[in-house]
């Protein structure tokens, strides 16, 4: 009994792990770190794995179509703590079910850098689709840059639903004839 509770246990601690995504970065020191939990303030380099919903973590979890969008366009997305236009960015990958890097040009001179470099200012959303960037968030843009690097359109990620069973039957079975 004690050891069905201990990979119930375990198996829901790896699903919330995974669910938050993976954190790559530096400290002070130099030294890289890679942890399910977000980094100190102090942090450099940071950047943000987002495993998607139900995605597992490795590329050989991911289904064939995603693989190879994933390897010829992948998408990375530079966002900040901007509640208003980041949070909508956010789910509108997960409930696509994307596979993104995620990085903050205000905690990384190098990342600012590179977004300046690519749209001309620090423009949060930006999302880039292989060479692609698109600044700000404007899902009809987005969907179409997506399909034209062979995403799929729906999660493949999330189970369809159950088939609905038919309905009881709610006319009685006739009376016996006496």
């Amino acid at each position: 009994m004690k050891s069905i509770a201990l990979m119930l246990f375990v198996a829901l601690f790896v699903t919330v792990a995974q669910a938050e995504g993976l954190y790559r970065w530096v400290d002070k020191d130099g030294v890289v770190h890679y942890t399910d939990a977000p980094p100190p303030d102090d942090a450099k380099k940071v950047e943000r794995k987002n495993l998607t919903d139900g995605g597992g973590g490795g590329d050989d979890q991911l289904p064939y179509a995603v693989k190879v969008a994933k390897e010829k366009n992948p998408v990375t997305l530079y966002i900040t703590d901007c509640a208003e236009g980041c949070a909508p960015a956010r789910a509108f990958l997960a409930k696509r079910g994307i596979p993104y890097t995620e990085k903050n040009p205000l905690t990384d001179a190098e990342v600012a850098k590179a977004l300046r470099a690519l749209v001309g200012s620090l423009s949060v959303p930006t999302i880039v689709i292989g060479e692609t960037p698109i600044k700000g968030y404007e899902e009809a843009s987005w969907q179409a840059a997506l399909d034209g690097a062979g995403y799929p359109r729906t999660n493949p990620f999330l189970r369809p639903p159950a088939p609905a069973k038919p309905p009881a039957a709610t006319t009685p079975p006739p009376a016996p004839n006496s």
